[in-house]
């Protein structure tokens, strides 16, 4: 701005001066002493720690912050650089401008962190300077490891998971959202039992917890006990074993449902005859007849609980005639459904007879002439259910179309292996559940629950999927037949990434 009106400014220099120990030329500060000489006269961070020990618990892969508390952090994480800063005594002395890992080798038992410190010194100068922290990590078992290790079945705290149905498909799907979470990382010790499994835990909160977890992804409930165990008189301490019995409700994904009077008529005189097209904290309930859709609680559902009139083990394979459409495409709860009226045979009846049945369904965007399709065989069903003898005079359709069938297209898949794969849970058998017919009965069951995940995507979003591989890409060439079978994209496959030898030995994989 001067320069432009013409006015003479005078320019300002930076003055420097000359350093009392070298006689270098340096900036001007209130100690005259250029910073290396600074550091020579004074040593800011004397009387911090370079050396500390710390415990580790090797089993639970743990850290001792004591007196008694244990933190889980991995190496070279944020946590564990928060815990070994908190280790350093003194280090209020000076001001923390920098922390950092330094590299080293896991087997050494050794963790160095570089740290960089400001301290006012001579006249008020601001010096900086770095040093490096070595701590010796000791291997120490935490007190609920070395309960473990000494007595597997000193448990505090089960939870008994049970629903009352004839398969086991909620229960892979339990798995796959507990690995996802995390949700089963305290417990000691995981049983398959019949109906259900058994979690057992060594802190009556981890379990409390877990129960949450399981109500917040089912509709459950739930009662607790406990059992004194032993009483010191002298200091009042008493030992309890705890249960939790935790029942999921018995109605599961594409079930048929006779809804009570009672319900039927709190919902709007919804149904009778309902499909459950998911179930997860919420209950989902659809007409097939009419799109009318509703939701129950967990509170809403065990208030007037029902069981299903058929489940999925009773779907019989239908082949679709002729399709003619009713309605226009709607999406409901985030799935799409449209009405329409259609001729359809059993695949069991051909060559035996003529019987062809017209139903109306809410597959009427998926089916086509031609296409196979999953339904209920009220036609020749025998039920024997009380809240369908309750309604007078009501007719039942012959056939009631749950979902669209693929099974022409698995069997040309059939022992090839998938692109795909699920992680399981280290699961013990109980003795009562072991045998061949029981080993084919889940194998059966555990290929039907990841067909359901390939042709559901919604079923899908809640659970982690890993790329296999084993899977070799040459093979999907030699498949030219069943390509227009549902599948996983490839963009929804997370990388198998091995962090540790513990985790695979842990957490085992299942194509």
């Amino acid at each position: 701005m001067a320069q432009d009106t013409g006015m003479f400014t005078v320019h300002r220099t930076i003055g420097s001066v000359l350093c009392c120990k070298c006689g270098i030329s340096m900036q001007p500060n209130a100690a005259n002493m250029c910073a290396n000489c600074l550091r020579s006269e004074v040593d800011i961070t004397e009387g911090l720690q370079k050396h500390v020990i710390i415990c580790h618990c090797p089993e639970c892969d743990s850290y001792l912050q004591p007196p008694r508390t244990w933190l889980k952090a991995q190496l070279e994480s944020k946590e564990l650089l928060t815990f070994c800063v908190k280790r350093l005594k003194n280090l209020n002395k000076v001001r923390l401008v920098h922390a950092e890992f330094i590299w080293t080798e896991p087997h050494s038992k050794r963790i160095k962190v570089k740290l960089k410190v400001q301290k006012e010194v001579l006249h008020g100068a601001i010096l900086e300077q770095a040093y490096t922290v070595e701590y010796v990590i000791q291997d120490q078992m935490c007190d609920s490891c070395t309960r473990v290790q000494a007595n597997p079945d000193q448990w505090v705290a089960a939870v008994q998971l049970r629903q009352h149905v004839s398969h086991r498909r909620t229960f892979f799907y339990l798995e796959q959202l507990i690995l996802k979470h995390d949700a089963a990382a305290r417990a000691i010790r995981i049983k398959q039992m019949d109906q259900g499994i058994d979690i057992f835990f060594s802190n009556r909160s981890h379990a409390v917890k877990f129960v949450e977890f399981i109500g917040k992804v089912v509709p459950i409930r739930s009662r607790n006990d406990k059992q004194l165990v032993s009483h010191d008189t002298k200091s009042s301490i008493y030992n309890y074993k705890y249960t939790f019995s935790v029942e999921i409700c018995p109605v599961c994904r594409e079930d048929l449902i006779c809804l009570p009077p009672k319900v039927k008529d709190g919902l709007g005189n919804l149904g009778p005859l309902v499909i459950c097209t998911k179930v997860s904290n919420n209950i989902a309930l659809l007409d097939p007849f009419t799109l009318r859709n509703c939701f129950l609680d967990a509170e809403q559902y065990w208030r007037a609980s029902f069981k299903s009139l058929l489940s999925s083990r009773q779907l019989v394979e239908y082949i679709v005639l002729d399709v003619e459409s009713v309605s226009s495409e709607v999406n409901i709860g985030g799935s799409k459904y449209a009405l329409a009226d259609a001729q359809v045979a059993r695949v069991s009846d051909f060559g035996k007879n003529d019987t062809i049945f017209y139903v109306r369904t809410h597959l009427g965007h998926l089916l086509n002439p031609g296409d196979y399709a999953l339904g209920y065989d009220l036609y020749a069903a025998n039920s024997n259910d009380n809240e369908l003898d309750k309604y007078k005079g009501f007719v039942l359709p012959d056939v009631i179309l749950v979902k669209k069938s693929y099974e022409e297209k698995w069997q040309k898949k059939r022992g090839k292996p998938r692109l795909w794969k699920l992680k399981s849970l280290n699961m013990e058998i109980d003795d009562n559940v072991k045998g061949r017919d029981h080993e084919e009965k889940m194998s059966s069951e555990y290929e039907q629950f990841l067909r359901d995940l390939e042709e559901n995507p919604d079923l899908r979003f809640n659970i982690s999927l890993y790329r296999n591989r084993e899977y070799q890409p040459s093979e999907m060439a030699s498949v030219t037949d069943g390509d227009d079978a549902p599948t996983v994209a490839l963009e929804e496959l997370l990388a198998d990434l091995d962090l540790s030898e513990e985790e695979a030995d842990n957490d085992s994989m299942r194509e």
